[in-house]
């Protein structure tokens, strides 16, 4: 099995398939290095080298309890980049993912980093500040995180429908994977995970971060996405990143994994230069044609 153990003495588990240049996944919340398996067997058969990791506490990884802010995070993924002497690398971060990938070029650079695609992205900040009122209140994601501490189960249940687009076009997901998402969430991943990431991902500033980035970015985005809306994610991602290009999924949830999986790796093909497809099945928004509602 390949693990790798971090400086801080954790052991994370990674999948490691193929050869070519490499790819790297970055998973969301609660989700492990499975979520993305689809796109990565795709990719894999392109001849590219796809690679994800379970983060500290989710999957097979260790559960050490603590290290959920985004500095240890970007540490753990910076220890796996070398660990794999990894070069002309692109990471694809999906939700909570798309933050560890924008530390890690904060506290690392981009020497080893070829481009990043942000999918449904966590990002930029999600509180409520005086100069972010759009945000989610302090006692708002208190109580969701005191909710999910005494009845996850209940609050799974309830809000599995909207991460999987029940209900719109195109966004049939079998009962198997539905009761695959339920089951990572809910019994892969240590509740001390999910609630500290949860904070990380609502407390965290990454506005000053985006604005550095130095590599070309791709920004996926659902315009029914419940979890991060697109105005409030995608969008201000693409007037914050410089040479950024955002592309809106219509009628497509959070779990776009899931529910759109085919025209994600043909997105990314074409974003790694490996394919001419993107143009005909996405509709491409470059940054600054994106005003915020």
């Amino acid at each position: 099995m390949p693990f790798i153990e971090t400086r801080t003495g954790t052991s994370l588990f990674y999948r490691d398939w193929g050869t070519g240049r490499p790819v790297l996944f970055c998973a969301a919340a609660g989700m492990d290095s499975i979520e993305a398996r689809g796109v990565m067997a795709d990719l894999m058969a392109r001849g590219l080298r796809a690679i994800a990791v379970d983060r500290r506490g989710h999957g097979r990884s260790d559960d050490p309890g603590m290290g959920y802010d985004y500095d240890t995070l970007a540490d753990d993924l910076a220890d796996l980049i070398d660990h794999l002497n990894l070069h002309e690398l692109t990471l694809v971060g999906h939700s909570m993912g798309g933050g560890e990938i924008v530390r890690y070029l904060t506290r690392y650079g981009s020497e080893r980093i070829d481009r990043i695609a942000l999918v449904a992205a966590a990002l930029p900040f999600l509180l409520a500040t005086p100069d972010n009122p759009d945000g989610v209140p302090r006692e708002a994601a208190d109580a969701l995180r005191d909710s999910w501490h005494h009845h996850q189960d209940v609050w799974l249940r309830d809000n599995a429908d909207p991460y999987l687009g029940v209900g719109l076009p195109g966004c049939d997901v079998s009962q198997i994977d539905r009761d695959r998402v339920l089951a990572s969430i809910g019994c892969g991943t240590s509740l001390q995970a999910i609630l500290e990431c949860n904070r990380a991902v609502v407390e965290t500033d990454f506005r000053t971060e985006l604005r550095e980035i130095d590599v070309p970015t791709l920004i996926i985005h659902g315009d029914a996405d419940a979890s991060i809306s697109l105005d409030f994610g995608g969008r201000r991602q693409a007037e914050l990143i410089p040479n950024s290009e955002l592309i809106v999924y219509e009628n497509a949830p959070h779990g776009v994994y899931l529910t759109h999986g085919p025209r994600l790796t043909a997105d990314l093909l074409a974003f790694l230069g490996e394919s001419p497809a993107r143009r005909a099945v996405s509709r491409p928004e470059p940054v600054g044609s994106a005003p915020l509602r």
